[in-house]
């Protein structure tokens, strides 16, 4: 790893692993760690009869990825992982020489774990409103309340969630998601990824989780009311039995693709999805994809997903039921070249207003004034940490 300069280390916990689908915690922490040490703590990993370990990572300059390696059989950062993983993080970062640090939260159910550390400042990126996603434990509600109290810094990732989380703490900031544009806009010339080019146009394309916010029963209707679509689903299928997918032989389904590969799915595509079902896991959801869609260039058709919706609604064809959803796809097949000119130059037109580099940029300052500053949070753990690193660790 290269030489770190005086900025805090950064100890970020995660329920999202760095090698899973490329968003926004990788883009965050990537950028976090041209100045600063970056320890990205996963989930505990299950693996039979060993002693536990960490397998430790690097997958670029500054970034180091945590992986525990238990013999315990329990999903997450559950309880019952506390007592091993508490102290085996701590030899870590004293192995590390890591002294001074600030903690980055994405899950609540690492409240033990913040607990537990020195901090010199907590940040909670709430990205997603977990506790409205399939499986979600029943005690995390109630750790994000206790987190909140500790935290000192809550950045979220979408004008929904902003709403839903500023009057639950002094300090909370709005963060889109934002769009890394150059990589994006290589599907404007890149070749066509070699699995999607024989397949007859148009193509009409969805890239990332396949999961329990996805509106199966959409994709159904389009595979059945258009024979002559091709539906191309690139992403992991999670959480959600692979055999509920509805199968056509104008549906393909990809798995999982790399990030810099995205840009040639892309480029094969004729129309872009966002097919979500709107429920209460996809209330606060604020697609990281609805930027790179646009960096590419591409018509776009989305359910009225709120994030979507309210912000991007003259830019993107929206439909709010199965039938209007066909409609605005076929709307968006059918556009004129003048139609598409209009929509592509609202889409350069926001694209121009923000890029992962000035988010970052924002919260590192955020980050920098609040070290200098200090907060009545950041006061009061002081006196607080020990008690609770005997507590959690048993030491």
């Amino acid at each position: 790893m290269s030489a770190h300069v005086a900025n805090p280390d950064l100890v970020t916990l995660s329920h999202l692993r760095w090698d899973f689908v490329y968003q926004r915690p990788q883009h965050i922490m990537a950028r976090m760690a041209t100045d600063r040490r970056v320890f990205f703590i996963e989930e505990p990993l299950f693996e039979a009869g060993v002693q536990p370990y960490w397998e430790l990572l690097h997958p670029q300059p500054n970034v180091t990825v945590a992986r525990l390696r238990t013999p315990l059989e329990a999903p997450g950062f559950h309880s019952s992982h506390m007592p091993t993983l508490v102290p085996l993080l701590h030899q870590l970062l004293a192995a590390q020489q890591v002294q001074s640090y600030t903690s980055w939260v994405y899950t609540p159910l690492a409240l033990p774990i913040v607990q537990s550390l020195a901090s010199k400042l907590i940040v909670y990126d709430c990205m997603d409103e977990l506790s409205a996603f399939l499986h979600a434990p029943p005690e995390l509600l109630a750790q994000e309340a206790t987190l909140l109290q500790w935290a000192d810094l809550v950045f979220t990732g979408g004008p929904s969630l902003y709403r839903a989380k500023r009057h639950r703490h002094p300090h909370t900031y709005c963060f889109p998601s934002s769009v890394e544009t150059h990589h994006f806009r290589q599907a404007r010339t890149s070749p066509q990824a070699h699995d999607i080019a024989h397949l007859p146009q148009p193509r009409l394309g969805f890239y990332g989780v396949i999961d329990e916010r996805m509106d199966l029963g959409l994709l159904d209707a389009m595979a059945t009311a258009h024979p002559e679509w091709q539906i191309v689903m690139v992403g992991p299928v999670v959480k959600i039995c692979p055999k509920h997918l509805p199968e056509h032989p104008n549906i393909h389904y990809l798995g999982q693709r790399s990030y810099a590969e995205l840009p040639s799915y892309l480029a094969g595509w004729d129309v872009c999805l966002l097919p979500f079902a709107r429920n209460e896991a996809t209330r606060f959801i604020s697609p990281t994809k609805t930027l790179e869609y646009m960096a590419a260039e591409r018509p776009i058709v989305s359910t009225p997903i709120t994030d979507v919706a309210e912000p991007y609604g003259n830019i993107v064809y929206l439909g709010d039921t199965r039938q209007a959803f066909v409609a605005a796809c076929e709307q968006a097949l059918a556009a004129s070249a003048d139609e598409r000119e209009s929509r592509v130059a609202m889409m350069q037109a926001v694209l121009a207003q923000t890029s992962w580099d000035s988010t970052v940029q924002t919260m590192k300052n955020l980050i920098s004034q609040a070290m200098q500053t200090g907060t009545p949070r950041r006061a009061a753990r002081a006196t607080r940490v020990p008690d609770r690193v005997a507590a959690v660790s048993g030491v």
